[in-house]
């Protein structure tokens, strides 16, 4: 059962977050928080394993919590924003959020979102994919009413044990679950995928991963 820390300086939203999320039997919210300062230290006395963090912090910026999170503990941060900017969704990714969220989303995505970001996976919003695509490939996907449509990433020279583990990220696994699988060291799953991420272009895992589904996807549909 995931166990979430809820963080927005509005209260109103805090409230509504978590209303949603104690609809699932499923996820814990363990507490909240409403400045940075209350989430830093929320996070290392409640160790949770999720913290829906709002961007817009009255003490400090939203982007550079994530970054102390993501470095100082496990626990896996999903922003929480009303204003889905291209420039704050590069810099939290970059900043190794593993989702991104609008504040408007309905509750059952709220939920998916909560439920993928602890099985391990990124989690963005199609508009949020989309603009990742482009930053990374140049190339903005199609689009139809019905879905986004998937854009073929860049083609690297990956060897066949980088496409490997390139799809393992895709699958949201660590270095240590796909040294596993791959019966290889962690510290050569590591020097992969560090491989992978500069051929690919790319500064983030969240980022490799999303392209590697985009790949997938674009296979099946061929």
């Amino acid at each position: 059962m995931p166990r979430v820390l809820v963080v927005d300086d509005h209260s109103s939203v805090r409230a509504g977050v978590k209303a949603i999320l104690a609809a699932d039997p499923h996820i814990e919210v363990v507490g909240e928080a409403a400045t940075a300062r209350e989430a830093i230290g929320a996070v290392e006395q409640l160790a949770p394993d999720i913290i829906m963090l709002d961007l817009q912090l009255p003490d400090r910026d939203g982007i550079a919590v994530c970054r102390e999170i993501v470095e100082r503990t496990r626990t896996r941060v999903l922003i929480l924003t009303a204003f889905e900017i291209e420039d704050n969704i590069t810099a939290t990714l970059e900043a190794g959020a593993s989702g991104f969220l609008a504040k408007t989303a309905e509750p059952g995505q709220m939920i998916d979102a909560v439920r993928a970001v602890a099985a391990g996976h990124a989690y963005l919003t199609p508009s949020v994919t989309r603009h990742v695509i482009k930053h990374v490939t140049g190339r903005v996907p199609e689009t139809s009413v019905a879905r986004p449509r998937a854009v073929s990433p860049p083609s690297p020279e990956l060897t066949s044990r980088e496409r490997e583990i390139w799809r393992l990220l895709g699958e949201g696994q660590t270095n240590k679950q796909i040294a596993r699988e791959l019966t290889i060291s962690p510290a050569t799953a590591k020097t992969h995928v560090s491989r992978i991420l500069q051929k690919l272009g790319v500064s983030t895992r969240t980022q490799a991963a999303l392209l590697a589904r985009s790949d997938e996807s674009q296979v099946r549909e061929g």
